[in-house]
């Protein structure tokens, strides 16, 4: 006797997939504002207007539901796109320009998921593991941004050195130092972020 094929509503995968976004987006918001540790599932369903049952069954834990926020970090960063402008560069002064340009709009366009992980850092049972696994496709792309530069215009410092330096300017903290923590326009801090980058990096 052949088996029953078990029915699948697409009105119902279309209503579980919009109730996980909602989820996520009210759990990023939560988190930014009030940081991980200060915030319970209990909160983040009522946010979301489900019950803590529903979080539990359609996005997991608390820590599933931060995975989640830094898978989504990684896959919407833009770093292949970044990468496309600064490697069709060939001189210091644009290269940097893509850079700075892309960072921007990367940490600009995904400001309240990186503040979510920023804050969950200090109380999250493993922040070094978290920080790395969201930070290390950022960190690839700096690095390659310094090898590239040895070879159009031969900066001021040593490959590693730029890389370092690079993460310095353009990572997610220099965006924060300027942006979160002193209210600089995103206009202004790239302005300046770029301004710093080529002074330092031009060959004397």
């Amino acid at each position: 006797m052949p088996t029953k094929r078990k029915y699948v509503s697409p009105r119902r995968e279309e209503a579980a997939a919009q109730t996980r976004a909602l989820i996520l987006r009210s759990a990023t918001r939560l988190f930014a504002e009030r940081g991980y540790g200060r915030v319970t599932v209990a909160d983040i369903a009522a946010e979301a207007g489900v019950s803590s049952k529903a979080v539990f069954a359609s996005a997991g834990s608390k820590g599933d539901i931060l995975n989640e926020i830094v898978d989504t970090a990684v896959r919407a960063s833009g770093d292949e796109e970044t990468m496309r402008a600064v490697l069709a560069e060939r001189d210091l002064e644009s290269v940097l320009g893509a850079l700075a340009h892309g960072t921007r709009r990367g940490n600009e366009g995904l400001f309240t998921v990186h503040e979510a992980i920023h804050k969950a850092l200090p109380s999250h049972e493993d922040g070094e593991a978290l920080w790395e696994r969201a930070t290390a496709d950022y960190r690839t792309a700096l690095r390659a941004t310094a090898r590239h530069l040895r070879t159009v215009a031969a900066p001021a410092f040593g490959e590693e050195e730029t890389a370092d330096l690079l993460w310095f300017w353009f990572g997610p903290s220099g965006w924060r130092t300027l942006v979160a923590e002193n209210g600089w326009p995103w206009d202004r801090a790239e302005a300046f972020l770029l301004r710093t980058a080529l002074a330092t990096l031009r060959t004397p």
